[in-house]
């Protein structure tokens, strides 16, 4: 049987893909490849400061996914599961690289990411001067809040997936949220909401 074409123009969404994928339409996998490196890519480059290693690690995610098709779950929120396939493919890089002999964990290693807002999108000096603390307090919160806001409100990741991800709980996650929004709150006066919308424009 002669397994339906993709068209690269086609609006499809990532689970009609996935599932097209796991039927071995080279197509699919190509669009899935397309739609997603560049972010898997980004974040992977939070995490160590070798650039090609990082896309080793995001191609070598891809081709296990391409030969090991046939043994993928169904119910995938595909994204989530390929931040979480990168971040443990990292890991595993890490601990055999020499650079990392001392890590067992990717906890050890801290997220890298260095948050700003382009002073171009501010259009007064009083709401640059205020992106600008924002910036500061969101690189000095502690590695593991930062990641999780970076899930959060650039990946757009729900909790539970944030937690996978992360491999922890779901209320492990919900906490590294709510610890991050809550300092940010804190130390940075204004309305909860202009935070959440900052913070969105940040990452």
């Amino acid at each position: 049987m002669v397994k339906k074409q993709l068209s690269q123009t086609e609006i499809l969404d990532d689970s009609t893909l996935w599932n097209s994928l796991k039927e071995g339409n080279e197509n699919a996998f190509s669009i899935l490849f397309k739609r997603h490196y560049a972010h898997l890519v980004r974040y992977g480059n939070s995490f160590i400061p070798f650039p090609e290693k990082v896309q080793d690690c995001v191609q070598d995610v891809f081709t296990d996914i391409w030969i090991y098709k046939d043994k993928l779950s169904d119910k995938v929120v595909v994204k989530a599961y390929l931040l979480s396939c990168v971040r443990k493919r990292i890991t595993r890089s890490q601990e055999r690289d020499r650079i990392f002999r001392l890590s067992s964990s990717i906890d050890t290693v801290e997220f890298l990411f260095d948050f700003s807002i382009e002073h171009d999108l501010i259009s007064d000096e009083t709401t640059a001067s205020k992106v600008s603390h924002l910036n500061h307090l969101i690189n000095d919160l502690p590695s593991r809040q930062k990641e999780a806001l970076y899930l959060r409100y650039t990946q757009e990741l729900t909790v539970d997936q944030i937690a996978d991800t992360l491999d922890i709980n779901y209320q492990s996650a919900n906490n590294l949220l709510h610890r991050a929004l809550l300092s940010l709150r804190k130390d940075w006066k204004g309305n909860i909401c202009c935070i959440l919308m900052l913070v969105s424009l940040t990452f």
